[in-house]
């Protein structure tokens, strides 16, 4: 598994949030709060996919790179309204997910929904056994929604074209719908640059990345002609310039 490195203090605390290669952000949500994308998102997305709560089949959700989890919270009360005068238990459940064990230990101690919302450490690059037991255990062969929020960039600037494009096919197989926001490639030149300012090492594969330009565009033509989906909808960008795309399996 890939190792996350951090800047830390004689005390521990990380010194500087943009020491983060994998894009394993402390306080990420500080400065990019889930507002920015749940504005975008529907909330009956999830009855607009034909998926309903409380039924006898339960319902899937993948959060990819979920840092610290704030996200993951916030995009389930968004998209599972229940009336306060009616509760009732939700067949809803969400799994999150990154590859640094801090972020993952902290959204475990501060999930509010731990009966619906579960967290585990995970690199995907390296393993997807994790995702497949999770399935089993529910009774179903895929995830009717899977979130891929600002993480392609990570993959691809640790592990090249193919990573990427490995990335997204693993995602394909693992879910019935894919909600992405891919970074422009004007965030990679940031994150090389700001990485470099550090003092730290390049990222191994920047200067070898023949996938560039729109970046989710390329997405797109890999899921489309690869992967078996095609695309729903744009539900528009974000304050980030980010394009969040909607895509299913045919």
């Amino acid at each position: 598994m890939a190792t996350c490195q951090r800047v830390e203090d004689p005390d521990g605390e990380v010194t500087d949030p943009g020491a983060a290669p994998y894009g394993n952000f402390m306080n990420y949500y500080s400065f990019n709060p889930p507002e920015n994308r749940l504005s975008l998102i529907p909330a009956t997305l999830l009855h607009d996919l034909g998926l309903r709560d409380g039924g006898e089949e339960p319902t899937l959700i993948l959060d990819v790179g979920c840092n610290s989890g704030e996200l993951s919270v916030a995009v389930y009360k968004h998209l599972v309204q229940q009336p306060e005068e009616k509760p009732q238990r939700s067949t809803v459940h969400l799994l999150g997910f990154d590859l640094d064990e801090a972020l993952i230990e902290r959204a475990q101690r501060t999930n509010p929904l731990r009966s619906n919302i579960s967290f585990i450490q995970l690199d995907i690059t390296e393993d997807v056994d994790q995702l497949q037991d999770y399935l089993r255990r529910h009774g179903c062969s895929h995830f009717h929604l899977c979130l891929c929020l600002a993480v392609t960039m990570w993959v691809h600037l640790n592990h090249g074209d193919s990573g990427l494009l490995q990335l997204l096919s693993r995602l394909a197989s693992v879910s019935r719908h894919l909600l992405l926001e891919a970074q422009p490639w004007k965030c990679y030149r940031s994150a090389a640059r700001r990485l470099r300012k550090l003092g730290r090492s390049d990222f191994e594969h920047f200067k070898t990345l023949k996938i560039q330009g729109d970046v989710a565009q390329h997405a797109t033509e890999h899921l489309e002609r690869h992967c078996g989906m095609e695309l729903m909808q744009s539900f528009g960008s974000t304050a980030w310039d980010r394009k969040l795309l909607l895509f299913r399996r045919r």
